[in-house]
């Protein structure tokens, strides 16, 4: 009973974690700062944050599908297509870049040159939006695929599991063939000009 109730229900609590992790994350940030970036949101934030949560819910769908229990081992399925969505995790920075660079370039092309100072930071401050939301994207995307390789074990561990975790063999050295070399043949033949008597 308690192998069943570790490998059904500790799946659902392992997948609440990087749920939990993003909400720690969005918390922690200062008010003042959080206030201001929900203020000044642009298109390129409405698209980071998108697609960022979309493919952060089809990995937790996954995630949970990989940590299941299938009798004999876990599902192995949907390991490809979550490593796939943790690399494409990595673009989200760049899509954040880019926000930030365009909008950079629109503060500028927007100044003239009765602009004070205290007017270029607060046009400029909103280009930073669209770093934070690729950066906060990319955090919570790595977290699926680190719950499943660390959640398999543990289920493995506290389920009493008596399957092996594979470990890494190095490989098995090539067989050598080695051959006798034969000894050069001694020559019997007397050198000419010496007798056998001698």
């Amino acid at each position: 009973m308690r192998r069943r109730l570790i490998q059904i229900v500790l799946p659902f609590l392992l997948c609440t974690i990087p749920v939990l992790a993003a909400a720690a994350v969005a918390s922690a940030i200062e008010a003042p700062a959080r206030e201001f970036y929900l203020n000044h949101i642009t298109w390129m934030d409405r698209l980071i944050l998108s697609v960022g949560l979309v493919l952060f819910v089809a990995q937790m769908l996954l995630a949970l599908k990989a940590l299941r229990w299938r009798g004999s081992g876990f599902d192995e399925r949907p390991d490809a297509f979550l490593s796939g969505l943790a690399q494409a995790a990595e673009w989200f920075p760049l899509l954040g870049l880019l926000g930030t660079v365009a909008a950079i370039l629109q503060t500028f092309s927007s100044m003239t040159e009765t602009v004070t100072p205290r007017q270029i930071i607060e046009r400029y401050a909103p280009a930073i939006t669209a770093t934070g939301s690729g950066l906060f994207m990319a955090l919570i995307n790595i977290f699926p695929t680190w719950i499943v390789q660390v959640g398999r074990d543990l289920i493995r561990t506290l389920g009493g599991s008596d399957e092996p975790v594979a470990t890494p063999q190095p490989p098995a050295p090539a067989p050598t063939s080695r051959t006798p070399v034969a000894a050069p043949p001694v020559s019997r033949t007397r050198p000419a000009g010496t007798d056998a008597g001698s």
